[in-house]
C-alpha cells in the first residue's frame, strides 16, 4: 500500500481555506443580509476549529441555536475532524454537500472532497472514493479531485485505478510535479521499476533535490537490485534534509545497508513514518 509520506505529503486542500471560499459561492443572497455576517462567523469559527476543536465546536452549537443553520453545521464538521472523529465529520459532510452545494456544483464538489478525505482518515477508503467520485462528477477533470481519488484507491492497494487519474491529471496538467511522484509510488507497488524511475526522474526536472523523491528513487533502486545507487541516493536525502521524515527513513535505510553488509541479504528499504495528519 502506497502509504501517506511515499504517496501524498501534503494534505488534501485545507477545509480552513474551503470554509472561506465556499462562504460567499454556497448563498449569493448573503451579501443582502450583512447583519448576519455568516461568512465571517463560519470564517473565524473555521480558523477556531483548526487550533481549539473543542471550542469551535461548542461555538458552533451555540452558533445554530442562534440560527446559523447550515453555516454552523459545516463549523461543527470541521470541529469533529480536527478532534479526530473523522466518522462523524465525513457523513456530516457528506449530508451538507447536499444540501449546502445544491444550486452550486463547484462548492458541492468541496465539500465532497472534504468528505472523502474525512472518510479516508476513517479508514473507509471505498467511501472516501465514492466521495470523491461524486465530487468528480460535479467537476469533471478537475486535477486535485483525480489526484484526491487516485490516494484514496492506492490506500485500498487498487494501484492501477490509481495510475489511471493520475494519468488523467497528468494529461490535463503535466507540470504537477506530486502527481509524477504518486504515480512512481504506485509503479513501484506493482513492481514496474523502470516506468516508476522515469517518473521519479519528470518529478525531480520539476522540483529539483525534493528529498521525497530522492528517497523513493533509492528505494527503487534498492528494490531492481541497484543498491550502490540506492546508497547514494539515501545519502543524499540524509544530507538534504535530515530532520524530515525522509531524511530519518534514509538514515535508517543506510543503517540496515551497514549492518547487512556481510550477511549478503538485501535489505527492505524503509518509507517515512506517517506524520501527524494535517488539515484536510
Amino acid at each position: 500500500m502506497i502509504r501517506r509520506n511515499a504517496y501524498r505529503t501534503l494534505a488534501v486542500l485545507s477545509l480552513l481555506a474551503t470554509a472561506s471560499a465556499l462562504a460567499p459561492a454556497l448563498t449569493p443572497a448573503l451579501a443582502a443580509d450583512p447583519a448576519l455576517d455568516r461568512n465571517r462567523e463560519l470564517k473565524d469559527c473555521a480558523t477556531q476549529a483548526e487550533t481549539a476543536p473543542d471550542a469551535a465546536f461548542d461555538r458552533a452549537l451555540r452558533w445554530q441555536e442562534a440560527g446559523g443553520g447550515d453555516y454552523a453545521r459545516l463549523c461543527q464538521a470541521l470541529a469533529l475532524f480536527h478532534k479526530g472523529d473523522f466518522k462523524a465529520a465525513g457523513g456530516r459532510l457528506e449530508e451538507l454537500a447536499g444540501v449546502m452545494g445544491k444550486d452550486d456544483p463547484k462548492a458541492a464538489a468541496s465539500i465532497l472532497a472534504r468528505g472523502g478525505w474525512a472518510w479516508l482518515r476513517a479508514g473507509d477508503q471505498k467511501r472516501a472514493e465514492r466521495l470523491y467520485s461524486a465530487a468528480l462528477d460535479r467537476q469533471p477533470g478537475d486535477v486535485d479531485l483525480l489526484i484526491d481519488r487516485a490516494f484514496a484507491r492506492a490506500e485500498a492497494e487498487r494501484f492501477w485505478d490509481a495510475i489511471a487519474d493520475l494519468d488523467a491529471a497528468l494529461a490535463k496538467d503535466p507540470a504537477r510535479a506530486d502527481a509524477y511522484l504518486y504515480r512512481a509510488s504506485a509503479q513501484k507497488a506493482l513492481s514496474n521499476y523502470r516506468q516508476a524511475l522515469a517518473d521519479i526522474g519528470h518529478a525531480l526536472e520539476l522540483k529539483p533535490g525534493d528529498p521525497e523523491a530522492i528517497l523513493l528513487r533509492g528505494n527503487v533502486k534498492a528494490l531492481s537490485g541497484g543498491l550502490a545507487g540506492a546508497r547514494e541516493d539515501w545519502a543524499l536525502v540524509a544530507r538534504l534534509a535530515p530532520d524530515s521524515d525522509s531524511g530519518k527513513a534514509a538514515a535508517v535505510n543506510l543503517e540496515r545497508v551497514a549492518k547487512m553488509a556481510g550477511s549478503g541479504a538485501a535489505p527492505a528499504p524503509e518509507a517515512p513514518k506517517a506524520e501527524k495528519p494535517k488539515s484536510p
